[in-house]
């Protein structure tokens, strides 16, 4: 199948994802509040959720080479098996070391469904394509970061919050599995066989030296921050604040519906700001309103600034992603997004543990003021080094020469 063709693939995919992103997003408040309930302070918190990251952080590089040269089904697979067992025994961890231990589990196969996946889409999309298939792959995201926390909210709570929040886990990993009914036919294997006779390796400072990459890099790696630390920190602002699971629940699919809406609409979005400028006002946006979750606002307050946050949240990962891959050589497309994901993991080790961190010595609002800051510092980089978006009829151009010549 050549680029630009039916796009069932790209359904089944973005719904496979979504029940694997579910299941994530299901675990990690779960992971929190049972951590809370074995004794966890805010210090082990951000240790435990940078743990998910950690062995992610090393796999990325080698998996994206492995991707480059071959197949990438196999790597959505092995994905979804490793979040479904990650979760279901995490459940049944009874000490913080094994918490975090399962935890980085579930990272481990988040990250290898997320490479699979991202080098499917650029596999697979035409040129003028990209950015709206990697919308509507991110889509999955943020469905399953919707449905996620509200069914956490829903399953956790009560005065065992120990047990309830391992049955949460335990449904996280159920949800997971069933992200095998739709990962059949998502990858043409005679594309792949005639791609695997080209195999020259790329160096990654080459990659690196490509104008566009190190920007896209950073603003992925602080919007996902953006994302990890409020669905990790979330739930510890509302233990403060004497706000119940449920609504914390509620608050973190609202921010993700509103990031669904953001996805829906990118398209226009292009069309009217172009990707440089619209990156950049979303991360400015996305900044102040980090910042106003460390006041005190009531709840009300807190929902809007949330959903606000959702949909400038929502622009960054599929036009990172997008800025990677037509930034990077040809030959090294999925290295070029598995080093945008070893940027994120890097995040997602660094960012949570400083968090804890400060967390610890100034209270539980300092983080999202530290969020505001990186994700200001994203909106100056996303202005000054991320590649301009071309013109659309000249993106279908290309697209259509590309995909005639194909």
């Amino acid at each position: 199948m050549r680029p630009g063709g039916n796009r069932g693939w790209l359904l089944r995919l973005v719904i496979a994802f979504s029940f694997t992103q579910g299941a994530v997003s299901m675990a990690r408040p779960a992971v929190s509040y049972r951590a809370l309930a074995l004794g966890a302070d805010e210090r082990a918190i951000g240790v435990i959720a940078a743990a998910y990251a950690l062995l992610p952080l090393f796999a990325a590089v080698p998996l994206g080479r492995r991707t480059d040269h071959g197949r990438c089904a196999p790597l959505l697979t092995v994905g979804a098996l490793l979040i479904s067992g990650g979760c279901a025994l995490g459940a049944t961890a009874d000490s913080l070391g094994a918490m975090a231990a399962w935890s980085g589990v579930m990272g481990l196969g988040h990250l290898c469904f997320v490479i699979g996946g991202q080098s499917l889409v650029a596999r697979r999309s035409a040129p003028h394509e990209q950015d709206r298939n990697f919308g509507h792959f991110t889509i999955g995201v943020s469905l399953g970061q919707f449905i996620g926390p509200i069914a956490a909210g829903a399953l956790i709570g009560g005065h065992d919050m120990a047990a309830t929040s391992a049955r949460a886990l335990l449904v996280a990993g159920a949800v997971a599995a069933l992200s095998f009914t739709s990962l059949w036919r998502v990858e043409d294997r005679t594309a792949v066989k005639s791609r695997t006779e080209q195999a020259d390796r790329v160096a990654v400072h080459r990659i690196l030296r490509a104008r566009g990459v190190p920007g896209g890099i950073f603003v992925s790696l602080a919007v996902l921050s953006a994302t990890d630390i409020l669905t990790a920190y979330l739930p510890v602002v509302g233990e403060h604040r004497g706000v119940p699971p449920a609504v914390i629940g509620v608050l973190l699919g609202l921010r993700a519906a509103a990031t669904i809406a953001c996805r829906l609409v990118l398209t226009p979005l292009l069309r009217l700001l172009g990707r440089r400028l619209l990156l950049t006002v979303t991360c400015l946006l996305a900044a102040l309103l980090c910042a106003g979750i460390a006041l005190p606002v009531p709840e009300w307050g807190l929902a809007l600034m949330l959903a606000a946050l959702g949909f400038c949240l929502g622009v960054g990962q599929p036009l990172s992603m997008t800025t990677v891959v037509q930034a990077a050589p040809a030959g090294a497309r999925s290295t070029a997004l598995a080093l945008r994901l070893t940027g994120n993991r890097l995040g997602q080790v660094t960012a949570p543990a400083t968090a804890g961190l400060v967390a610890g010595v100034t209270g539980v609002a300092a983080p999202f003021m530290m969020l505001g800051g990186l994700l200001l510092l994203a909106a100056g980089t996303a202005m000054r080094s991320s590649v301009p978006q071309a013109p659309a009829e000249k993106q279908e151009r290309a697209g259509r020469v590309i995909s005639n010549g194909a």
